[in-house]
């Protein structure tokens, strides 16, 4: 495979990092977590909640989403538009991982996030940038046409995806600024060069790839495909 000529660091996904690496090295007894928008599918296994004793917080747009999770790993479900909920500063971590894309106003989200956390908290974040190729052309094309496609190539990511991604302000650049705006510090910053889109057809992967190594070259992390970051909310 292609991909075996290249540095493992054009092969890490991002996705798998955060879920397997991320997310359990910031795990500690008796915490309190929060993870928005993970609906159906949360970032924190029942073996995680109960090996740690965590109180798991779901919070979702869509009740419906969030009950159908597995049964007894949220402690309490939050059914609340991101851009609008305003927490109660009691998280000791906020997970949110590939949601920040499909929200329109970041800044509205961000605020949200920081007001979920306590001082001193984390809030962990995962998402695709804005500058990877497949954002790009996501962006270009009409919902009804990617809809179609992505059902298509990818049937049964298709029935659990498709929301509409916007990628607005999404790139480390603009969350470092994101995160200094709303009280909050990059404590860590992982960043990758590897995402499924094109490798259902070689000619297209092969030319993908080359315009990621190319890229990487110019503009460095910002041209990451996806990225995850740990930031600190600032005690008052």
């Amino acid at each position: 495979m292609f991909d075996r000529l290249l540095p493992l660091k054009y092969t890490v996904d991002g996705n798998r990092h955060f879920i397997d690496v991320i997310v359990p090295r910031h795990l500690q007894k008796n915490l309190t977590v929060y993870d928005v928008g993970g609906g159906k599918n949360p970032c924190i296994s029942q073996e995680q909640k109960e090996k740690l004793s965590l109180v798991v917080i779901g919070v979702d747009i869509d009740e419906q989403e969030l009950r159908r999770a597995p049964q007894g790993i949220y402690d309490e479900i939050i059914s609340a538009d991101v851009t609008q909920y305003q927490g109660r500063g009691d998280a000791d971590l906020v997970v949110c991982q590939a949601l920040l894309e499909h929200v329109k106003d970041i800044d509205k989200a961000f605020a949200a996030l920081s007001s979920i956390v306590k001082p001193e908290g984390t809030i962990l974040i995962f998402v695709p940038s804005k500058n990877a190729l497949y954002a790009r052309l996501n962006r270009m094309l009409p919902e009804s046409l990617k809809r179609k496609l992505l059902y298509f190539l990818y049937p049964q990511s298709g029935r659990d995806q498709g929301f509409p991604s916007y990628y607005n302000k999404c790139s480390p650049k603009d969350f470092y600024k994101l995160a200094r705006q709303h009280g909050l510090r990059v404590a860590e910053a992982e960043f990758y060069y590897m995402s499924a889109y094109f490798s259902f057809f070689f000619p297209a992967f092969f030319i993908w790839r080359i315009w990621v190594l190319i890229y990487h070259l110019v503009v460095g992390e910002q041209a990451a495909e996806t990225f995850s970051m740990a930031l600190t909310k600032e005690a008052i």
